[in-house]
């Protein structure tokens, strides 16, 4: 039985240059309504766990959740899936400096700008701040990351930086590093600790 996670592929396939038939199939088969964009893999993460922290089944409710690879290619695939594509609702999260991307890119395909929430730096940022860094500095050392962390602030270019930018450069030092953390950080939030931007687009839906 065909799923999310193979209508995420057939997009990402089409997005590639491939034929957009196999996700226009996917989507009137599974119901697909609306589709989150977001730039990468570590982003997915965060959201997927939030919906299911509140008892959200987004692909119950025809929602798919995207992650592109990239800012840039938000042009690409709000074409696809938005207005000239498939005529889904789009949304999304953005950090705030590749806005610019976001804005061209949708005004092409005309699709809503009101839709995407914005992150000041990025949803790790967010998240460090949301939580605190000595709560990160807690996740990290029940992850069996301490040493690693450590090694890594000891380091001449973090020296003098603050904690919260040397925090959201470690996650980033290790493939896959900011996924599993992406799902880690989103785990240890409070209710009222979810960023505003998080919380705001999962309302949305």
């Amino acid at each position: 039985m065909a799923d999310m996670g193979a209508f995420r592929d057939a997009v990402g396939g089409w997005a590639s240059g491939g034929s957009g038939g196999p996700a226009g199939e996917l989507a009137e088969r599974l119901g697909v309504r609306t589709a989150v964009l977001l730039e990468g893999a570590s982003d997915f993460a965060a959201v997927e766990t939030l919906a299911a922290r509140r008892g959200r089944d987004l692909a119950a409710e025809g929602v798919c959740v995207v992650p592109m690879g990239g800012a840039m290619s938000v042009g690409r695939y709000a074409e696809i899936l938005g207005p000239p594509g498939l005529g889904l609702r789009l949304t999304g999260l953005c950090d705030e400096g590749e806005q610019g991307f976001y804005d061209r890119g949708l005004r092409r395909a005309r699709v809503p700008q009101r839709g995407f929430f914005v992150c000041v730096a990025d949803l790790e940022d967010e998240l460090i701040r949301a939580l605190g860094a000595a709560e990160v500095e807690e996740i990290i050392r029940a992850e069996g990351d301490l040493r690693a962390w450590q090694t890594f602030v000891r380091q001449p270019a973090q020296h003098g930086r603050p904690r919260q930018q040397q925090l959201r450069r470690f996650l980033g030092t290790k493939k896959g590093r900011k996924i599993r953390y992406g799902h880690l950080l989103v785990d240890a939030l409070a209710p009222g600790q979810v960023p505003t931007p998080l919380d705001d687009l999962l309302a949305s839906l």
